[in-house]
């Protein structure tokens, strides 16, 4: 049987689609705070949901026609993955921003700040983007959402001065759009949490306990993922931005083991050492087989030799092949060719 292929998130957005990443308009902009940020927090929507419906479709189906198994919804609604999320809690302000030094120093901006206990206030929204998706591509697709250290990690705290406390809040918080979902019929979720790899002892400590409080009283029928890459550039083919220490995985992996049916890692970025695969034995593990950030295409040839190489470590019907994250830095064409040397590594395999 081949690998079974999914993504991981983001999905380049067309280009007449008002809504642009946060990366294609820049952290500190103006523009992106007034027209975006601020319109969300009104209650608005930069576009409408017929241009926003026909952009998810157009995401999904492309998937689906590289060979991707369990597609995404692309993530076309969202600005920005994590804010596009806090927009729906209370506790968090989007007026009065502050400024954050973030990503270990690695970035400088102006984020949301968290100024009162954070609680649900909107489970629909999720809801409907999974809706859309899924009526596109007559199977199930994969919905995914922030954990709560990347959310902390990506807002100002002006409440908690405490980091434990505030990522239980964020995950019962969290734990409502999750349980909507899956109520809802949702088979595929998935929680984001790169900030594992960043910050890994923070991890141990608490943060794969508040991953679990995620997934809390969710039916046996749904399938609990999560993922964390090792970082994002600024730019494509940035060759010099700082990656979380490659022995982030190694020291994290067995006390994350099992606690969800899936772990996402990146692989084709930077390799990991073989050890690190026998770590897991009992969630079946996402790989990362082509990056995310270069606009290299990755050689067909070598796509499998690496996958055949993971094999001997882990069990095929425990791996599943994907690209490192998300594809919005991509482009359209560009994307769709990486997706496609992807699946047919998996079928060779």
């Amino acid at each position: 049987m081949p690998l079974t292929t999914t993504t991981l998130g983001a999905y380049p957005k067309p280009d007449d689609l008002p809504i642009k990443d946060w990366f294609q308009v820049g952290h500190d902009s103006e523009t992106y705070e007034d027209d975006v940020l601020r319109a969300w927090d009104r209650g608005q929507s930069p576009a409408s949901e017929a241009v926003l419906d026909r952009a998810t479709a157009q995401a999904v189906q492309d998937q689906i026609d590289c060979g991707i198994d369990l597609p995404t919804d692309g993530e076309q609604r969202r600005d920005n993955y994590v804010h596009y999320q806090c927009r729906h809690f209370d506790g968090i302000d989007f007026h009065d921003l502050t400024a954050k030094t973030w990503r270990g120093g690695a970035m400088q901006t102006t984020l949301p700040t968290i100024r009162g206990k954070v609680t649900a206030r909107n489970t629909a929204r999720l809801v409907k983007d999974w809706r859309v998706a899924e009526a596109a591509a007559g199977r199930p697709v994969k919905i995914t959402l922030p954990g709560p250290m990347t959310i902390s990690d990506t807002t100002a705290d002006a409440y908690y001065d405490d980091p434990e406390a505030q990522a239980r809040d964020l995950a019962a918080a969290l734990n409502m759009q999750i349980r909507a979902l899956a109520d809802a019929g949702c088979t595929n979720i998935q929680v984001d949490e790169p900030v594992f790899a960043r910050k890994p002892q923070a991890a141990l400590d608490y943060g794969i306990d508040t991953l679990g409080r995620c997934f809390e009283g969710l039916p046996n029928s749904v399938t609990r993922v999560m993922h964390m890459c090792c970082g994002y550039p600024n730019r494509l083919d940035q060759t010099d931005y700082p990656k979380a220490d490659p022995n982030a995985y190694l020291e994290i992996a067995e006390a994350l083991d099992g606690t969800v049916d899936q772990i996402s890692i990146e692989d084709a970025h930077r390799h990991n050492p073989d050890a690190l695969f026998s770590r897991f034995t009992r969630s079946k593990l996402i790989v990362g087989f082509v990056t995310i950030a270069q606009s290299r295409v990755e050689p067909l040839d070598q796509v499998k030799d690496r996958m055949r190489a993971i094999l001997k470590h882990v069990p095929e019907e425990r791996l599943i092949a994907a690209p490192d994250c998300g594809l919005g830095f991509l482009g359209r064409d560009l994307a769709m060719t990486k997706l496609k040397v992807l699946t047919e590594a998996a079928r060779a395999v």
